[in-house]
């Protein structure tokens, strides 16, 4: 097969019957439930992108491993270009639905690839073997993947199997002669209600005692002992009129129950090796922090058009403090993008030739992303004024009685037909206030919190580089001493 089109990615959906509740209510059917197709439709769009002509190289790859073209979602990064590449269209897709909703599977494939390929070096286990196996089985059928990474781990203050409650983290509780049987729980897991297959990986580095803990597998969403409880980012029952962006565009998150699931030996990755959970965790995070420069500066797009156009339709956007506002958002967003960038320039290879993007850079890029979306937002919100919290709904707007009120007192700049202004303000209070919380809160805590980012940067950054620049400058040490001199004589000898 190769490339679904959307329409095949939602038939195999239908074809699966995974155990979904959500606000008290179990979903029987998953592709046409009010709050999981706008999810469906974003997630979709990865699928018709790569039937577009114009982002076909952009959309597609050909597959190290068989040769064949493959979705680039499905893909495991060769080269710096790859990882330009996923910026971009992360960046592209962003832009039209804020969360692609793809990029977890895509980073937990690449993180795997390398971490099997590392253990068995070590250990000749043969979990590369499976992974290799399975990826081309992904690739070939064009499989919607999520990754469950965050457990939901019960006491902060203790590892995983000093908590009271063994189940707290998933884990390993039974090896029979043809796979393992696992317990526990994984939390705030997007995507996972629109996917064919959930890969799980550890959260964090493990100790000896924390061995039943270090596992990786993948399984269908519908294997015996999965449950979904999800949420939605969705308002129930809104239309187009009302929310222009999230009737179209949305998201859930689920707490994924393991009650006992028997998972086959040719779909685990890790079994145990717990010297390899940190290398799985860390490796992840650079893949998704890696991502968010991508999609949060498709986001960025959005907000400094919505910011700007309202700008415009109040007559206000040649204002010393409103361009002021709006330069601040645009150099947000590219400083975002541009640590991307160097992050997929400055990558590497790792295990069997896995590219990775620079962490130092993928982190600084999450990091800005995640603390300074709040700021974005408050601009957005003092350029657009009250009306961004307070427009009146449009069922009073289009309201016979209403509508000729409306259009006067609704008017902003004279060229600019009341209705343009009004729907701009729709689009803004959909994406700004009356949806923006759990979107706030996934830009802080997605692929890790802030304080995790400085955690990376502080313990990788060349602090003694900087410290030797100062010597110099100051005096204490002579110019020979310079950190380039000190290059320059490397590569003469």
């Amino acid at each position: 097969m190769g490339l679904k089109t959307k329409a095949e990615y939602i038939e195999s959906l239908k074809k699966q019957k995974p155990i979904i509740y959500m606000y008290g209510e179990k979903i029987e059917d998953r592709v046409n439930h009010p709050l999981i197709k706008p999810e469906i439709e974003a997630y979709g769009l990865t699928y018709e992108i790569a039937h577009n002509p114009k982002y076909r190289e952009l959309a597609t790859a050909k597959s190290h491993l068989t040769g064949e073209v493959i979705s680039r979602f499905n893909h495991i990064h060769q080269s710096n270009d790859d990882l330009l590449k996923k910026l971009q269209i992360t960046r592209l897709l962003a832009r039209y639905c804020r969360c692609l909703q793809r990029c977890m599977g895509w980073d937990a494939l690449n993180a795997l690839s390398i971490v099997a390929y590392e253990i068995d070096r070590k250990y000749k286990t043969g979990y590369y073997e499976n992974f290799v196996n399975y990826l081309k089985y992904v690739q070939k059928e064009d499989l919607a993947l999520a990754c469950a990474m965050t457990d939901v781990k019960g006491d902060r203050s203790l590892r995983p199997a000093d908590q009271q409650d063994k189940d707290m983290y998933v884990h390993i509780v039974e090896k029979r002669e043809n796979g393992i049987v696992v317990r526990g729980a994984k939390i705030h897991i997007t995507a996972a209600l629109v996917s064919n297959e959930i890969i799980v990986m550890p959260t964090r580095a493990m100790r000896e005692k924390d061995k039943d803990y270090a596992v990786a597998f993948a399984i269908p969403v519908d294997t015996p002992g999965l449950k979904f409880v999800a949420v939605s980012s969705l308002l129930s029952g809104v239309d187009e009129a009302e929310a222009p962006f999230s009737s179209k565009w949305g998201s859930t998150e689920s707490l994924i129950i393991f009650d006992d699931v028997f998972v086959p030996w040719d779909r685990v990755f890790m079994c145990g090796e717990w010297e390899f959970a940190g290398l799985a965790a860390e490796l992840f995070a650079s893949y998704h922090r890696f991502s968010y420069c991508g999609c949060k500066a498709g986001v960025g797009d959005i907000l400094t058009g919505i910011a700007s156009l309202l700008a415009e339709y109040n007559n206000v956007e040649h204002a010393d403090h409103i361009w002021g506002k709006l330069t601040d958002m645009a150099c947000t967003t590219e400083i975002i993008y541009a640590c991307g960038i160097a992050a997929a320039v400055r990558g590497r290879p790792l295990g069997p030739g896995t590219y990775v993007p620079d962490v130092t850079y993928s982190n600084i890029g999450k990091y800005v992303s995640g603390t300074h979306v709040y700021d974005e937002i408050y601009r957005l919100h003092d350029i657009g004024g009250g009306l961004v919290a307070t427009a009146p709904s449009a069922k009073d707007y289009y309201h016979p009685e209403l509508r000729a009120y409306l259009e006067k007192y609704l008017k902003g700049k004279v060229d600019v037909p009341t209705e343009h202004r009004y729907k701009a303000f729709k689009l803004a209070q959909d994406f700004a206030a009356a949806s923006i919380g759990p979107y706030l809160v996934a830009s802080c805590h997605g692929g890790g919190s802030p304080q995790m980012e400085k955690l990376v940067i502080y313990r990788l950054y060349d602090w003694q580089r900087r410290k030797q620049i100062a010597k110099v400058l100051a005096g204490i040490e002579p110019w020979e001493k310079f950190p380039e001199f000190e290059e320059l004589k490397k590569e003469q000898k």
